[in-house]
């Protein structure tokens, strides 16, 4: 089958390609050293709740509970949350790039992310991802996250798309081939411009 012909819908990750990681080492790194907790314990809580917060079986306010306010400090839970929030930035070009294919060949386009459900919904709105995505296939929503392959096969009937008409857009190498098993076009992005040269192959300049 020609690729160029099939290709009628994106889907794509938020965290590495449209927007920077909501929540990863480098953000608590950050959070670590500015509210002076301790490397080793925060990491070590971090580990063993948060795939329960991203696939939607605990709150933000629960993780916090674990991970940060399992003991008094001296900040409050807002400015730490804020904190968290404010990690989030759009990357390079790519929600102009994704708006600008949707619009000039009608394509339909689903995120297909692992995020916990309020830093998702804070970035979907601070974003206006809502402007992008005709659907939200997020881990905290579905309760299934990468790499469990059963998040792209409800995507797909979300979408009400065959594999072949999907190319997914997606950082990580392990999730990108996880996709690819289901039949669907994978793309690993690394920056802008040669996503843009991979998404000229399946005719979408």
């Amino acid at each position: 089958m020609n690729p160029k012909a099939s290709v009628t819908t994106i889907f794509t990750d938020i965290g590495g390609v449209l927007l920077t990681n909501g929540w990863d080492r480098g953000c608590r790194r950050k959070a670590i050293d500015f509210f002076k907790l301790d490397p080793e314990e925060t990491e070590e809580r971090h580990h063993l709740t948060f795939d329960t917060y991203e696939v939607g079986k605990i709150t933000l306010d629960e993780y916090l509970d674990r991970v940060v306010f399992y003991k008094k400090r001296p900040f409050s839970r807002t400015r730490f949350r804020q904190f968290m929030y404010n990690q989030s930035q759009p990357l390079p070009g790519m929600l102009a790039l994704l708006q600008r294919l949707k619009k000039k060949y009608g394509i339909k386009v689903a995120v297909v992310s692992n995020e916990g459900r309020e830093l998702a919904e804070y970035r979907i709105k601070q974003f206006k991802l809502n402007d992008l995505a005709d659907f939200f296939i997020v881990s905290s929503f579905v309760h299934f996250r990468k790499p469990d392959a059963d998040i792209f096969r409800v995507a797909l009937d979300t979408a009400q798309v065959s594999p072949r008409q999907v190319v997914y857009i997606e950082d990580r190498a392990m999730f990108v081939r996880v996709a690819e098993k289901l039949g669907i076009h994978g793309l690993r992005h690394i920056d802008f411009t040669t996503t843009g040269k991979k998404l000229e192959k399946f005719g979408l300049k």
